[in-house]
């Protein structure tokens, strides 16, 4: 497939999904009925060869759970007929008791997968239950949060820097990078490590560009066994469906090559983390950039808008890192103190600057922000629909986020990002508007808040080689 065809499957599904229709909660809801759909997925089906698909959504952790559906059942499929027993999906908002999930596929999403499989299509889907969009599932956030952005007469484009680590892990559990001479402590953008990666990279690479997303670059990144495929930026619940799609692509990719795709913020102690990167833009009527201004007097060249935008993320940083670095795991990225290259690349304050990546948001140029804040571990939905909630509120409030910051400055005042994910679920407990930031309930922050709480204590009941190493005979 093409870009054009891209385009293709996005156009046609275009008239059968209204972008902010009028509804009594504001979320967004598809318009097209179960037999549009079904011909439209047929239609796309037979274009690409596809024989099964990947009915897909991911639970508030960003476990992606599908279930493969031949072409012969793309009726029950486009129904919404096909159900998922949500508590053993995962953390989605579910008791063993209740009913089921049902996924309704969105036409436009569908993605052919024939580089992995022959005949193999993926498309993402709402869960529905009751025969309404549920609150709790990440796609529907992120469609709700966009909704109440279009209330107030913007739209977001998002694009996305996924990081991940190439590695094997041995019978007692080990792990090692999966290109044993891939060991320099100084490794970016080595050439001689990018090529000996040549066959995994361009798969992905062909494999992204065959599906329209414009991969521009593929590089080592600054641990060793670390890389990192950029993709051209779109709309926000564009880029969240496609982070979802690599990570799964990249997984699947990896492990037939003999080696794991992770994403773990920080799978070694003495090297760089995973992050994952967003750049966000607002625009307005008529696809108008709305961060852009030339007559910016603090030369950033951007509008008192963007400004706000950033003082909200900024007023809200240490609640919003409970879902940009949503597991334990996260805070050994942010905490670290060293890593053999020299630098963690992960800030551990909430400050922002022009062209420089020390800060939690860059301002690279003036069509952008970028939040450097997030991490592998986290659910892109959740990440967009909680960051735009930060950033509205500012805009609503008309917060100003001061001076930026200077080539490596600090500012006293700047709020410390959460030290473990603990500190991070005490902060959103206490931050309202990032509670409601999920669907625009409270009640499903404090589910998400709870569960985290849950994953800290469990962490925290095991006994780790450093305690042995510390305490075995220290009295």
């Amino acid at each position: 497939m093409t870009a054009i065809a891209d385009e293709q499957t996005r156009a046609l599904a275009q008239h059968m999904f209204d972008a902010s229709p009028d509804t009594a909660d504001g979320a967004a809801r598809p318009a097209s009925s179960a037999e549009e759909r079904a011909t439209a997925l047929t239609e796309l089906s037979g274009r690409h060869g596809t024989k099964f698909i990947l009915a897909t959504f991911v639970d508030l952790n960003g476990k992606p759970c599908a279930k493969l559906v031949p072409v012969e059942a793309i009726a029950e499929l486009a129904d919404g007929a096909l159900g998922f027993a949500g508590y053993a999906a995962g953390l989605i908002g579910q008791k063993p008791q209740d009913g089921d999930l049902c996924a309704v596929p969105d036409v436009s999403s569908f993605t052919p997968l024939g580089f992995i499989k022959p005949g193999l299509a993926m498309v993402h889907c709402d869960p529905h239950v009751g025969g309404e969009p549920w609150a709790y599932a990440p796609r529907v956030i992120l469609k709700n949060a966009l909704a109440r952005l279009a209330a107030a007469g913007m739209t977001a484009k998002v694009g996305a820097e996924v990081e991940y680590f190439l590695v094997a892990k041995d019978d007692a559990g080990a792990l090692s990078t999966a290109d044993a001479r891939d060991d320099s402590p100084h490794p970016c953008y080595d050439a001689r490590g990018v090529t000996r990666m040549y066959e995994h990279l361009t798969h992905v690479s062909e494999a992204m560009n065959s599906l329209g997303w414009g991969n521009y670059a593929n590089d080592h990144e600054d641990g060793a066994g670390q890389f990192e495929q950029n993709f051209n930026y779109d709309e926000a619940l564009v880029t969240a469906d496609r982070v979802v799609t690599l990570r799964y692509i990249l997984n699947v990719l990896a492990e037939q090559r003999g080696m794991t795709a992770t994403f773990m913020p920080k799978p070694f102690t003495d090297r760089t983390g995973n992050g994952l990167h967003f750049h966000l833009s607002l625009w307005g009527a008529g696809d108008t950039p709305l961060f852009p201004d030339e007559s910016d007097p603090r030369e950033l060249g951007i509008s008192r808008d963007a400004y706000s935008f950033i003082a909200g993320i900024l007023e809200h940083a240490p609640a919003l890192q409970a879902f940009l670095a949503p597991t334990v795991n996260s805070y050994k990225r942010t905490g670290a103190t060293t890593t053999e290259s020299g630098a963690t690349w992960s800030t551990n304050r909430a400050s922002y600057g022009g062209n420089d990546r020390t800060h939690m948001i860059r301002v690279p140029d003036a069509n952008r922000l970028e939040l450097r804040s997030g991490d592998g571990a986290a659910n892109p939905y959740l990440a967009i629909a909680a960051t735009i909630a930060a950033g509205l509120d500012g805009i609503e409030k008309a917060m100003d986020p001061g001076t930026p910051c200077g080539p490596g400055e600090r500012k006293p005042h700047a709020h410390a990002l959460p030290a473990t994910l603990l500190h991070a679920v005490e902060a959103l407990r206490s931050d309202d508007v990032m509670l409601a930031a999920l669907s625009g309930d409270a009640a499903i922050g404090r589910y998400f808040a709870d569960a985290k709480e849950q994953e800290f204590i469990a962490w925290h009941g095991q006994v780790s080689d450093w305690e042995i190493t510390h305490y075995l005979t220290a009295v």
